[in-house]
């Protein structure tokens, strides 16, 4: 399957792109999936081989909800708790990122579609909710490690021991059930036929803001395969009043033009905002391609020559004064910029000591020394 995440700053124009590359994918005979939270209905048509979804968070939540009620409804009605009923609730933070994950998590299940596109939160609230499940993962097995649901027949004897009450077995239940779920939706974001795909306004802002973006796609490991400019003026607009604007437009896009090439994709302006098949299909947004290699993070070996090991972090736009790093037994926490995420170390790398860290050419480099005491020693 593949997957297009289209995203950018807002008022950018991602939505109308993300559903021009649907029916775009969609004319040319892929079975398409179009994941939206617009309300508008941007193609004003339907099409034979493309499917809508729009998003539905507060509905998702009201149904979530009402069904844990009824699960735990025996222990509710011991501490005399009044149930809730569905009128009554409306959508909490968070609610539209959870939506949007089950939808991708719901895509990737039955190979019903070739292609799907999907109409992203703006940067850079994309980047938290892509992050998500990776986080949220990774807080489950701190707070509720498997191992010790192995221990069932032990927990009332430990509890007795500790003095405290164990965790109940349904607690384990519902993170396992939790973990699958959030498993699926970044099967989905890290599969080798997912890229992202950024929209964006030539100009200064829009700089600044794919420049992050860019940088914060690339600490979660994702791959931009295009950048769309958006509204990108004819040269030969009569009204001078635009000049100075169009040489902006046309400075930002030499600018992007050397660091995409041909994944760069200007999209005129259409003197209006476009609605319907006929104005997405004069934008000329091309169906997705194939998907790029995926990125890659290798460990080079400089024992020879060194007496390291490197690991080789991809960071496009970074600058060296935004970049942290900090080592917590066998993860690493990388900042970069507002950005941060918590990797698990190579096998090789736990049993290594960070030597020293550097930055060139858009790529961090960490140098990691064996721990004598931790290190298979050679006779």
């Amino acid at each position: 399957m593949r997957t297009l995440l289209v995203t950018g700053p807002g008022g950018s124009g991602r939505t109308t792109v993300a559903a021009a590359t649907a029916l775009s994918a969609a004319s040319e005979g892929h079975r398409t999936l179009l994941i939206s939270a617009d309300r508008v209905d941007t193609l004003g048509a339907e099409h034979a081989n493309l499917t809508v979804r729009r998003l539905t968070p507060g509905e998702e939540f009201r149904d979530d909800l009402l069904a844990l009620q009824q699960r735990a409804g025996s222990a509710l009605d011991l501490l005399g708790a009044g149930r809730l009923e569905g009128e009554e609730l409306t959508p909490l933070p968070g609610s539209d990122e959870l939506a949007l994950l089950r939808a991708l998590r719901d895509a990737g299940q039955g190979g019903a579609y070739d292609t799907v596109v999907v109409d992203l939160p703006p940067v850079p609230r994309v980047l938290a909710v892509l992050a998500l499940p990776e986080q949220l993962r990774r807080y489950l097995r701190r707070l509720l490690p498997a191992e010790r649901d192995a221990a069932r027949p032990l927990r009332p004897i430990l509890g007795r021991i500790a003095g405290v009450p164990m965790p109940a077995a349904w607690l384990y239940e519902t993170a396992a059930r939790w973990d699958i779920e959030l498993a699926a939706a970044q099967a989905v974001i890290e599969a080798p036929g997912t890229t992202v795909r950024l929209v964006a306004e030539p100009g200064h802002a829009g700089a600044d803001a794919v420049r992050a973006a860019a940088t914060g796609l690339a600490l979660q490991g994702l791959r931009t395969d295009a950048l769309h400019a958006s509204r990108v003026l004819p040269d030969d607009t009569a009204d001078t009043w635009f000049a100075g604007l169009i040489a902006q437009q046309r400075k930002t896009l030499a600018e992007w033009q050397e660091t995409y090439g041909e994944g760069l994709g200007p999209l005129p302006h259409l003197g209006h905002d476009p609605r319907g098949a006929d104005d997405l299909a004069a934008l000329g947004v091309p169906a997705p391609g194939a998907a790029p290699e995926p990125v890659k993070w290798p460990v080079s070996d400089a024992l020879a020559d060194d007496g390291v090991l490197i690991w080789h972090i991809p960071l496009p736009g970074v600058v060296r004064e935004e970049l942290g790093l900090i080592r917590r037994g066998d993860e690493l926490v990388v900042t970069a910029g507002p950005f941060r995420r918590i990797v698990t170390l190579p096998s090789a790398l736990r049993r290594c000591t960070v030597a020293g860290a550097g930055l060139r050419d858009g790529e961090l480099r960490v140098r990691f020394a064996p721990d004598p005491d931790l290190w298979p020693q050679t006779r």
